[in-house]
């Protein structure tokens, strides 16, 4: 699905993906990992609060604390790669790292080039409103008394035209300023991706409400990416998210970079 601007991805078909893939170079199995001590990881610094450069020039995020974590799990050290949207797969497929992440939605078009993870995090569009409002469904913002507060140029602007035609909406430029004029009573409600508003959402003294009704049902799972038929990293990545979602380790991480917990949980099974 289409997120928030700074989560918006390059839509790369599957034969582009295969065109632009050089000659691969050696993907590591988890006994090479081991054997020279290091995990080579792909993020991305420009999607904050997933990875961004702090003040020291470090990378920093919730995936980097997610990495750092797996690569101590494992015993190795950990290098981070900064990629971009277009060239996550690019990069694992071929082997200049050995995992990636970075927001990769698990996708039937991904899945013909690389293999995933079980998930580490959820997107879907929902509603942020307060405690006053007596909203229990995205549904009941279909009146014309309703005023929506959106950033203008994103995607919830077309589902809301398309099912929520009377509703007035006003528009404006960023997230920040979105925010602040619904905590302020300037509207009634947003539309988005609610989890990446929870940093912005903080700085008020506001009793938030989040529908965490899915709108439409459509929920995109976003995982860490492997190069295709790695097994034996895949199957260790497997065990150990599993260890680190049923002991809360990525629950907790979620709500130290997001600043809410999430709106749809990855819920841990460990059948995978």
């Amino acid at each position: 699905m289409n997120a928030p601007h700074w989560l918006q991805r390059a839509s790369l078909a599957i034969a582009g993906i295969l065109l632009a893939l050089p000659a691969a170079a050696q993907v590591h199995t988890l006994d090479q990992i081991l054997s020279a001590k290091k995990l080579v990881v792909g993020v991305n610094p420009t999607l904050p609060p997933l990875a961004s450069y702090d003040d020291k020039n470090q990378i920093v995020g919730y995936d980097v604390d997610i990495a750092t974590r797996l690569a101590k799990m494992l015993g190795v050290e950990v290098e981070f790669v900064k990629v971009g949207s277009p060239d996550r797969v690019p990069f694992v497929a071929t082997g200049k790292v050995d995992i990636v992440m970075g927001a990769l939605t698990r996708t039937p078009d991904r899945a013909k080039v690389i293999d995933f993870t079980v998930p580490i995090q959820t997107e879907a569009l929902s509603v942020l409103t307060t405690e006053a409002k007596p909203y229990k469904s995205w549904k009941d913002l279909a009146g014309a008394d309703i005023h929506l507060v959106q950033v203008r140029g994103t995607t919830p602007i077309d589902f809301i035209k398309a099912n929520l035609p009377q509703a007035q909406v006003l528009l404006l430029d960023n997230y920040p300023d979105a925010v602040r004029a619904l905590a302020q009573g300037r509207g009634d409600a947003m539309i988005d991706v609610v989890d990446y508003l929870g940093n912005f959402m903080k700085n008020y003294q506001v009793a938030w409400k989040v529908l965490k009704e899915p709108i439409g049902g459509d929920v995109d799972y976003d995982c860490i990416g492997i190069a295709k038929g790695n097994a034996t990293v895949k199957d260790w990545l497997n065990v150990a998210l599993y260890s680190l979602g049923s002991g809360g380790f990525l629950e907790d991480t979620y709500k130290k970079w997001f600043g809410i917990a999430p709106v749809v949980p990855v819920k841990p099974d460990p059948y995978f």
